[in-house]
């Protein structure tokens, strides 16, 4: 994982106050294919993680935070938030699974 991404996600789940649970963090190529990532996916260069989330004030707890650290690249699905800090990517985006 990229250490400057580990850190921002450290500053959001300071300021979410709530514990981050990480279903996926950085994937090898395989993996990735496995589990249906995008050939392009920012968790194949560690600038990406997917934390849990099942209530809708946990969801928004952790937007919030990751809102507040820096995030501009938030993915949304029922289950959980995937953070993004890819520069090479769109910026400023939110989109939905």
């Amino acid at each position: 994982m990229s250490p400057g991404f580990m850190r921002q996600l450290q500053r959001a789940r300071e300021m979410a106050g709530v514990a981050f649970r990480i279903n996926s963090g950085w994937r090898c190529e395989v993996h990735n294919a496995k589990v249906g990532g995008a050939p392009e996916s920012s968790h194949l260069a560690g600038h990406a993680a997917d934390i849990a989330a099942v209530s809708s004030s946990q969801r928004f707890a952790i937007i919030n935070g990751l809102v507040k650290a820096g995030f501009n690249r938030i993915g949304v699905s029922r289950t959980f938030i995937h953070a993004d800090n890819s520069q090479s990517k769109a910026q400023d985006v939110i989109w939905l699974y």
